[in-house]
């Protein structure tokens, strides 16, 4: 099994919601690295490839020596932007995306990969295919980030589900702050955050609130 990214706060970015905050994603991005993200996935659903790529190297250039960056779905923009010579590091991708053995043949050994999974079922196929280095399982709760996100299993739910399989899990879906000592406590790898930093006032002091929420469930 290759090892997996850094988890424990991982900031997954919303454009709308940022500009909602007057800021650029790679402005939030960059106050949440210095608050304490320990990995970004640059997530942008209804953008064209270009505008997306365009996203992805910024992201990239801005922090990806510090952090691991992550690419939502989109293959062709992951090796687009390390054409480029921007440092992304991995892909992640849901159960309706290309299949994950596809993707790792596309992608090399050497990039991280998520896959999205939501039950026991998927789970179990993602740790036979050997093709992933971790998998997001949500949501803890309801959440409108994502339209086809499965309904909340609160912090007892997704423990039960990450005690399933071997793999590294992140949790993701309307996850706070109050939520991340329960997750690390339940056997978690880490906690994915959108509205928590995206919407924040002040997104550097978000991260660090994460951090330190996540370091205190020991």
């Amino acid at each position: 099994m290759r090892a997996a990214p850094d988890l424990r706060v991982y900031l997954v970015t919303d454009a709308a919601q940022c500009r909602a905050r007057g800021r650029t994603v790679t402005d939030t991005v960059r106050a949440a690295v210095a608050g304490g993200a320990t990995c970004v996935q640059v997530r942008a659903k209804h953008a064209d490839g270009a505008d997306f790529l365009t996203q992805v190297l910024d992201v990239a250039h801005a922090v990806g020596r510090q952090v691991p960056v992550i690419v939502n779905d989109r293959v062709d923009v992951f090796l687009a932007a390390r054409r480029l010579g921007a440092p992304v590091a991995g892909v992640h991708v849901g159960q309706r995306d290309l299949p994950a053995a596809v993707v790792r043949e596309l992608i090399g050994d050497d990039a991280y990969l998520g896959l999205s999974a939501a039950t026991p079922a998927e789970l179990a196929t993602a740790q036979a295919e050997g093709a992933c280095d971790h998998v997001g399982i949500g949501a803890v709760r309801a959440t409108t980030t994502k339209p086809d996100a499965p309904a909340g299993l609160g912090a007892p739910g997704i423990a039960r589900l990450a005690a399933g399989t071997d793999l590294p899990c992140v949790a993701i879906g309307g996850v706070t702050a109050a939520d991340l000592p329960a997750l690390r406590a339940g056997g978690l790898a880490g906690a994915a955050v959108v509205s928590a930093i995206c919407l924040a006032d002040d997104p550097r002091a978000a991260a660090r609130a994460l951090r330190r929420a996540w370091e205190s469930g020991q």
